[in-house]
């Protein structure tokens, strides 16, 4: 079996990466300019966060799959059907890493602790300190699925009260109160984004609602950058319409080097690795889920959570 992998990693993380597969199969890491050779042979292609084009997809001659993680708005999934090639995701493989690495932007924000971090490094004991308990904060979960139910519980946990808004349809919830869109933005002192990227979702958050919001409301995205307006969020954040950010995924990945948001001090930035918890950009459930699926399809059985039918 021939794994194509789309991702830029040190050799490190590539030896721990195929590791995870049996010893005879063969791992590839490839950047996303120079899939058209190795796609060629191919029996499986995980794409990471690249987008798949159309084109791309006339040198598979033996791809039986292509294989991503929770979010699969990258992969042309029609195309992919007419060419009798599996699409598979991997809903809430994640959901507690990324659950936990929202609490981590929380508590870094409202217990100070990279800039408490900073100040004492650089000498100075008694630091102008501004924190605050998350008891009784709101906390308005967007997108109710896996990771939006693990965030509610934690959230529970902290005795917050939380408030979850979803663009469709989903079960009420004991722990959670279902409001509307315009309630939820304006009653959140922290507001979390879990959705998928769509055509209903891209950009659902942008100028407008940051008028809504607290001007102390604290955003998190670990979903897909493209669900916040890149410039409206820069702009809120300049100008205090709102008081800060964690952010894990952005409108274009990697962050160019220029972006103002490397120079606000009222963000705080991870390279999106929320759902990747072991290390050097490493999930091994996400990768023992990824070879189950491939042993499947090797055997002609459709792969766990498929999204197309062969």
């Amino acid at each position: 079996m021939k794994i194509v992998i789309i991702r830029k990693a040190s050799h490190e993380t590539q030896r721990l990466i195929a590791g995870q597969f049996p010893a005879d199969w063969n791992v590839v890491f490839v950047a996303a300019k120079e899939l058209s050779k190795e796609i060629e042979d191919a029996d499986v292609l995980i794409p990471e966060n690249e987008t798949i084009p159309v084109p791309i997809l006339s040198h598979a001659k033996t791809l039986k799959l292509i294989q991503t993680g929770a979010g699969y708005d990258n992969v042309p999934i029609e195309e992919c059907t007419k060419r009798g090639i599996y699409v598979a995701n991997a809903p809430g493989i994640n959901a507690q890493a990324v659950s936990e690495h929202v609490f981590a932007f929380i508590l870094c924000w409202y217990k100070n602790i990279i800039p408490l971090n900073a100040v004492m490094k650089a000498g100075d004991d008694t630091p102008n300190y501004r924190g605050a308990e998350l008891s009784d904060k709101v906390i308005g979960i967007i997108g109710f699925g896996h990771i939006g139910k693990k965030v509610a519980r934690l959230a529970n946990a902290f005795n917050m009260q939380v408030l979850g808004y979803h663009y469709r349809h989903v079960k009420a919830d004991d722990e959670v109160e279902f409001v509307d869109w315009q309630t939820l933005l304006t009653s959140s002192d922290i507001f979390t984004v879990h959705v998928a990227l769509n055509n209903q979702t891209r950009h659902m958050i942008g100028t407008k609602e940051f008028e809504a919001v607290k001007s102390d409301a604290f955003l998190i995205n670990t979903s897909r950058g493209a669900v916040i307006d890149g410039s409206a969020l820069v702009d809120a954040l300049k100008n205090g319409k709102i008081g800060g950010a964690g952010l894990d995924v952005f409108e274009e990945e990697p962050l160019p080097a220029d972006s103002p948001l490397r120079k606000l001090n009222n963000v705080i930035l991870t390279p999106h690795m929320a759902g990747e918890p072991d290390g050097l950009y490493l999930h091994f459930k996400r990768l023992k889920f990824f070879v189950e699926n491939t042993k499947r399809v090797s055997i002609g059985k459709p792969p766990n959570n498929a999204l197309n039918r062969i």
